[in-house]
């Protein structure tokens, strides 16, 4: 079994951070991983991708080219990556800023509102979270109690009291694909 991830938007979005949750909820699962970030000179506003592969066996390379799971937080992203998935992939993009754009009929396309989604929490910074519970929900990369407490373990005790808002964004992402 190998899954592989290619995450993509702005600096500022959280796209490292998901792919750092997804490589280490698997590692929790004791799968063999690999998380390679890309990102421009700026601190937020530029472009920042990272490619995640799970494996359970040793995994040949880190490179992500054609990936079958593409997460475009923007439309540059979704623009930039979507012409190099592989045929059959699934793609996940956010709703809540890329609208009218021509989509691939040979993937998965799974539109997440995952602005509109925070807002609805309360909280805007949940966004990336709202689209790790829609990979999960859509890929079962891991089980849920493993992102769960990945999760847990990231926040750690300083920042324990965001855990559940957190994951409420994670379980309302997941539930758009149930």
């Amino acid at each position: 079994m190998e899954k592989q991830f290619l995450i993509a938007g702005f600096g500022g979005q959280g796209v490292l951070l998901i792919g750092q949750l997804i490589a280490k909820a698997a590692m929790r699962e004791e799968y063999e991983v690999s998380w390679m970030p890309s990102y421009g000179p700026e601190m937020r506003g530029g472009e920042a991708n990272c490619a995640v592969v799970i494996s359970d066996e040793e995994i040949g390379s880190p490179l992500v080219t054609e990936p079958p799971v593409l997460v475009a937080m923007n439309r540059p992203s979704l623009a930039k990556f979507m012409p190099k998935m592989a045929p059959g992939g699934i793609l996940l993009y956010n709703a809540s800023l890329i609208e009218d754009v021509e989509l691939r009929d040979d993937v998965t396309v799974i539109p997440v509102p995952c602005n509109q989604i925070a807002e609805e929490l309360g909280n805007q910074r949940t966004a990336n979270m709202v689209m790790l519970g829609a990979v999960l929900g859509a890929t079962q990369f891991v089980s849920a109690d493993s992102l769960k407490e990945t999760l847990r373990e990231w926040l750690g005790e300083k920042r324990a009291a965001m855990l559940d808002i957190n994951w409420q964004a994670i379980e309302r992402g997941q539930a758009l694909n149930a």
